[in-house]
């Protein structure tokens, strides 16, 4: 079977076409700047060059046709035919309480996604943009939803609500759902795998580090706790966000600056975290970069960005009673050696140490950072949310 996995953003679309026979990728790319003339599809096949096409792509039907046409292109194309792709699977990031697992679309989870999008506005209207798309240009073909709020909802009660009326809760369903579930599950269970133990024995703390960032507690196998809440702007401090801070900011600098609702939303959003304090980047390589020519402002992101990471790491330890693995994944989390070494070095009190030259070293794939006298496995395991949706979306049709 061959599965094509598709992440719609408002004015881009990422995509995978995968055949799960041995879960191999035959072809990827991305349309970006969608709704202008001058759009660009992005194009690489399985040992062919990669191909890009500029072009008028005014909306998400016309990326996804242009994307249908360059899987069945004669030259760079993988399939032969529209019909071999079986199946689509769409990454959703938000299924509020209503989701607990991947479901095949139907009207009744189209009409809940569309309830959901006034808590999650900028990511669940152009995720139902794609799968109109789809549906528009392969009829025919079975389309499966996988939520990113999903593996969140085992936490209990006392870590997802909010200590505030309970009337907002039971009205509007005002709560923590928490993010990147898809990646947190895969490394998680990867991690189990890799060191060959049950993940139902095992404390867990995945760090999915990116120009977004959540960190989790995963006990027992189980989403317990999480950092981002019920958007992905609380938690740790990111590439553009601010994450968490004290409440009574936001009405102060809305009065002081005689800001509006959406001008602060869009403040902590996108004009906070490492680009506000830098000045510079939201980019961790741009800072580090900068940090080792000397610019004071870009040591003090890089200095705030670790200690709120490594003061998460330790609540969590802490909720959990104890630690087995800590995982790094993610664009950051999987490639700075520089933040793992900062966050770990003062994470010795639980017995965490790390091998210098292997967290420094070169190799890739899962692997153990941690040294051989480190109480806690300290690990590098490379996030793959495509595949995820690529698995769920085969059983999901194996079993309709």
């Amino acid at each position: 079977m061959k599965i094509l996995v598709i992440n719609a953003g408002s004015s881009s679309l990422k995509y995978q076409l995968y055949n799960m026979l041995d879960e191999s990728v035959l072809a990827k790319g991305r349309v970006e700047r969608i709704g202008m003339d001058s759009a660009m599809l992005s194009h690489e096949a399985t040992n062919k060059p990669e191909v890009t096409v500029v072009a008028e792509i005014l909306d998400h039907t016309s990326a996804i046709r242009r994307v249908v046409a360059a899987l069945t292109h004669a030259e760079h194309g993988v399939v032969s035919q529209i019909e071999e792709i079986q199946a689509v699977g769409h990454r959703v990031v938000h299924g509020g309480e209503t989701f607990s697992a991947s479901v095949l679309v139907s009207p009744e989870v189209r009409k809940e996604i569309r309830r959901l999008f006034d808590l999650a506005p900028l990511h669940n209207p152009a995720h139902m943009m794609g799968i109109d798309a789809v549906e528009a240009s392969l009829p025919d073909v079975p389309q499966a939803v996988v939520f990113d709020t999903a593996f969140h909802q085992t936490m209990p009660p006392e870590t997802y609500l909010y200590p505030i009326p309970m009337i907002l809760y039971n009205k509007h369903k005002v709560r923590r759902y928490g993010f990147h579930g898809t990646s947190h599950a895969y490394v998680s269970e990867r991690a189990a795998a890799y060191l060959g133990r049950p993940i139902e024995q095992l404390k867990i703390i995945s760090c999915h580090i990116g120009n977004g960032a959540s960190c989790t507690a995963i006990l027992n196998g189980k989403s317990f706790d999480t950092s981002m809440g019920m958007t992905p702007l609380e938690g740790l401090m990111m590439g553009t966000r601010s994450g968490d801070l004290d409440p009574a900011i936001v009405p102060y600098v809305m009065a002081k600056e005689e800001l509006t609702i959406n001008e602060v939303n869009s403040m902590l959003n996108k004009h906070s975290g490492l680009i506000a304090i830098s000045g510079i980047s939201s980019d961790v390589r741009e800072i580090e970069q900068a940090m080792k020519a000397g610019d004071p402002n870009a040591k003090l992101a890089y200095e705030m960005y670790a200690y709120r990471l490594r003061k998460y790491i330790g609540s969590y330890t802490a909720a959990m009673n104890g630690l087995d693995v800590l995982i790094f994944t993610a664009g950051v989390g999987e490639n700075s050696a520089s933040l793992r070494e900062k966050v770990c070095a003062q994470l010795s009190f639980f017995g965490i140490e790390l091998d210098t030259e292997a967290n420094f070293g070169k190799a890739r794939g899962d692997r153990t950072i941690s040294s051989s006298k480190s109480r806690v496995e300290v690990l590098i395991i490379p996030t793959n949310e495509e595949l995820v949706i690529a698995r769920d979306t085969y059983q999901l049709i194996a079993n309709a």
